[in-house]
């Protein structure tokens, strides 16, 4: 009995959906082309159709189980939808309406950053992907980024950064290197006066002695510096006496292999020169005399 009441209730319900769809307007079309429509609140009507139809189609494309060739077709569906969305809001403005252009999307890479990419795909100027399809072979490679070249540094970079820190004019300025050398210069500052104090206790014993006259006694302190002057002295002296013995040794070693002459061999050979010179000098200008000699006999025989 309940399936006799179930089937005459879904008669019903059919029967009832017919007479409403007789009742309402035929389902109006799109129109294909914007420019057919002259009513701006139609032509603000389909826009919204678009962009309800864009909203599904992204959504659905986000899906990254569809498979290669859906998520490429579902693509090329909403960029043809985003072109006729142009179209519409295009007429919009030339019927008066608003101008929905101004704050159009922009493309976006993986990470959701706002590239810059007119045409990356070669399938005409503003084609863009979304969702899934932006990690489809061959899409992906579009949205990386190139790695960057690390420029190399060319000298004028290099000395464009040198400044009196790089000579060491500003190490002083930090307080470490003051702090480090302190200790240092204490105790090179202890070592100076303790050998100043040595010398003016020598002077002071040979200036007393020298008054009174009488024999100095030399203190350990003493004697240390006088040691060190004489160790000096005869350091020196070995040094001249190696020098000559040095050049004693080269003259010793030196053997002539030809005579050699004398300053009065030498000064008799300048000599020859000498005359050979003038002699060479008055036989040129005797020659060039008679030249011009011979040369105007002959003019005056013409």
């Amino acid at each position: 009995m309940a399936r006799n009441e179930e089937k005459a209730q879904s008669m019903l319900n059919r029967f009832i959906a017919m007479k409403n769809e007789e009742k309402r307007k035929p389902k109006e079309r799109r129109p294909y082309l914007a420019s057919e429509c002259r009513d701006l609140a139609d032509a603000d009507r389909w826009r919204g159709e678009i962009l309800r139809e864009i909203g599904v189609k992204v959504a659905e494309i986000q899906n990254e189980g569809l498979g290669e060739h859906r998520l490429r077709d579902l693509n090329d569906e909403i960029n043809k939808l985003l072109r006729e969305r142009v179209h519409w809001e295009r007429r919009i403005v030339e019927l008066g309406g608003p101008n929905y252009t101004r704050n159009s999307a922009k493309m976006t890479d993986l990470e959701g950053n706002i590239i810059d990419v007119p045409n990356p795909s070669g399938r005409g100027p503003g084609y863009r992907y979304f969702g899934a399809a932006k990690k489809l072979p061959g899409v992906r490679e579009l949205f990386e980024k190139p790695p960057e070249m690390r420029k190399r540094r060319t000298r004028y970079d290099i000395y464009k950064r040198i400044d009196a820190s790089y000579y060491g004019y500003r190490d002083d300025e930090d307080g470490i290197l003051e702090k480090l050398e302190a200790s240092a210069e204490k105790e090179m500052r202890e070592r100076a006066e303790a050998e100043w104090w040595k010398t003016e206790q020598i002077r002071r014993e040979a200036k007393n002695a020298v008054k009174s006259g009488e024999v100095m006694t030399v203190e350990p302190t003493t004697k240390e510096i006088l040691f060190e002057e004489v160790e000096d002295v005869v350091e020196e002296e070995r040094r001249e006496r190696e020098r000559d013995e040095m050049e004693r040794s080269i003259q010793q070693e030196f053997v002539a292999h030809v005579p050699l002459p004398d300053q009065r061999e030498i000064e008799r050979m300048v000599l020859e020169k000498k005359k050979v010179e003038l002699l060479s000098k008055y036989t040129s200008d005797l020659l060039v005399e008679e030249q011009k000699e011979v040369m105007d006999m002959l003019n005056v025989q013409r």
